[in-house]
Formats: structure tokens, sequence, C-alpha cells
């Protein structure tokens, strides 16, 4: 499948998910297993609640599993228009601003700020439901070259839309 065959997405659709992606990969039992949706064109939304297994400090997540998930919902902003357009993370600068805590619904939401075809320049946030800001990261992304996306296997990784159980 190349970029052209994916359909667009509408506003609030959910996106695809891969089977072994640590971050979205809905067979991956070590991974988060975060189901992303459209937001908006160039912007996108997931919910998730952290286990005991993303544990940094006692109670709080890991940094490490706060930066990939911003790295994701980054990655999804930029994908919103076309669920083909797979991008590398070039650069991400994370700012820690409270401690992220598990067993506690977390809004994680991605966007936008420039798109200038290959390259990318997105924000991300992770909030508690009442707003609280608790990490946000910008990235510079680069789209993944045509002729490496048409060697990928989509198909065999099982990168597509999900239903939802």
């Amino acid at each position: 499948m190349t970029q052209h065959d994916q359909p667009h997405p509408g506003d609030h659709d959910l996106q695809p998910s891969s089977r072994m992606c640590f971050g979205c990969g809905i067979e991956n039992v070590a991974g988060l297993q975060i189901r992303f949706y459209n937001d908006g064109q160039g912007k996108s939304r997931a919910d998730v609640s952290l286990s005991d297994k993303h544990q940094g400090f006692p109670g709080i997540a890991h940094g490490g599993i706060t930066a990939t998930m911003l790295d994701e919902i980054m990655g999804r902003a930029a994908m919103t228009g076309n669920f083909m357009r797979l991008l590398y993370t070039a650069k991400m600068e994370v700012k820690y601003r409270k401690p992220v805590p598990l067993h506690t619904p977390l809004i994680l939401t991605g966007r936008v700020e420039k798109d200038r075809g290959m390259i990318v320049y997105t924000v991300g946030e992770v909030r508690l439901p009442n707003g609280t800001l608790l990490a946000e990261s910008t990235a510079v992304l680069m789209e993944i070259p045509r002729e490496e996306l048409e060697k990928m296997n989509t198909d065999a990784v099982g990168w597509k839309v999900y239903p939802l159980e």
C-alpha cells in the first residue's frame, strides 16, 4: 500500500495501530497499547491510564514512558490527513512539569505547528482531565522517503484501524 491508497480520514476517526509497536501495538502486552484519534486537521488525541509496569518512582510514570507517549501523539498529529504519512522523529525536547501519576486518566494531545512537506514541527502535551499540564514537548519530524515507505510491508506489521472492543 502506498500513501495514495489510504483514504483521507475524518476529523474524529480512530487511527490505525500495529500489532507489536510499543506505543500502539494492540498485541504488545509489554507496550502501552494506546488508541489514537484524529482531533481535527493536524491534531490528535488519546486517553490513557498507566499501570504499575510503567512506574519510575512509586506511583509515578517513568520519564521514558512519558516521552514515548509524547513522541507518539506528535507523530499522530502529522498523519491526520493521511494514515500512511509515516514520519521519523529527528529531534525532540520534553519538559516535565509535574509527576505523571499511575492509575489516573491522562489526556494526550498533539498538534502540527508547521508543515513544510518533508519536515513537520509538532507540539505534544500530557494533561490531567482537570487541565493540569504534566509534560509537554516539541519535535521535528521527518517524513519517511517514498522509496523507503514503499519497501515497508504495512500489512505484515498489521498497520490498520482495529475496531474497539
